[in-house]
């Protein structure tokens, strides 16, 4: 087996659906053998019986609770038969020969993971690549409006060695996966693969971005409330401190995260926003 492609799912059936239809488009004339795993973390809106009907080829694994996108994806690259692993979220859309494109990308590099480039269902661009997250890059995500490519972005429309790629869409082989560790299952989502990669890096792997090949990418589909990713991300950015980083870092980065979570709250509060005072309320809690 060539290629195993991986997709994670929670209550995305329309999603899920697109998804794996574009899969199999992109894949139609495809010279490599492939297979493709869904694991669906206790879906309840049908996801299973859409691709049991639709998609008879996919191996489907059924979780009994929501496991989260990093523990996920270990279950499945671990089951893989591929010699190369692409996994995907379900609320992408394969554009083209995109999976052709990353494939062929990979088979000649050694050491290396990649990624392409991500679009918005409008058809601009998303942030699919950038520089791992120092405090100054931190403190541009948190206190300065936008993306500056090159400081906290890097380009999206050339192909370069980057820090890491978008999780949405990541490929790697099999024995790359595990020779790094897989995703550290203690963090439920968001900042999985930029962990991931940041250990690979410190293991010699490089990471490469390929913007020929283009995927839509609905996002956050499968993270639930509104208010998971700012709270995710929060939890998310302390854990890979405390893990790769000293004591005075991590003092600096909850002190700017303190910081924005009042501003907001504050902010919140005199414009009558109460969900966006919860949300960050919340965020606050964890540090």
């Amino acid at each position: 087996m060539d290629l195993s492609i991986v997709i994670p799912s929670f209550n995305t059936k329309e999603l899920l659906d697109r998804c794996l239809s574009s899969v199999f488009f992109s894949l139609k004339e495809t010279p490599f053998f492939y297979e493709v795993i869904v694991v669906d973390n206790a879906s309840s809106d049908g996801s299973l019986a859409i691709v049991n009907k639709k998609f008879p080829q996919v191996y489907l694994v059924r979780n009994t609770e929501n496991t989260g996108y990093g523990k996920a994806n270990n279950q499945a690259i671990k089951m893989a038969k591929g010699e190369y692993v692409l996994l995907l979220n379900s609320d992408i859309v394969v554009q083209d020969n995109a999976i052709g494109t990353l494939y062929k990308f990979i088979k000649d590099k050694n050491k290396a993971f990649a990624g392409g480039k991500l679009f918005n269902e409008d058809g601009s661009s998303q942030p699919s690549c950038g520089p791992f997250y120092s405090l100054p890059v931190v403190a541009l995500m948190l206190f300065a409006k936008g993306d500056y490519w090159g400081a906290t972005r890097y380009s999206p429309n050339q192909a370069q060695r980057v820090d890491w790629v978008s999780g949405a869409c990541l490929i790697g082989r099999k024995s790359s996966f595990l020779s790094v560790g897989l995703f550290d299952e203690k963090i439920f989502m968001y900042m999985e693969e930029i962990e991931l990669l940041y250990r690979a890096r410190e293991k010699g792997y490089g990471t490469f971005f390929v913007p020929e090949a283009q995927f839509i990418h609905t996002g956050a589909a499968s993270s639930g409330e509104r208010r998971t990713p700012v709270v995710n991300i929060y939890r998310g950015l302390v854990y890979f401190y405390k893990k790769h980083r000293g004591r005075f870092a991590i003092a600096i980065l909850r002190g700017m995260l303190r910081v924005k979570a009042l501003a907001v709250i504050l902010a919140g509060r005199m414009i009558g926003r109460p969900p966006v005072v919860q949300t960050y309320e919340e965020a606050l809690s964890i540090l």
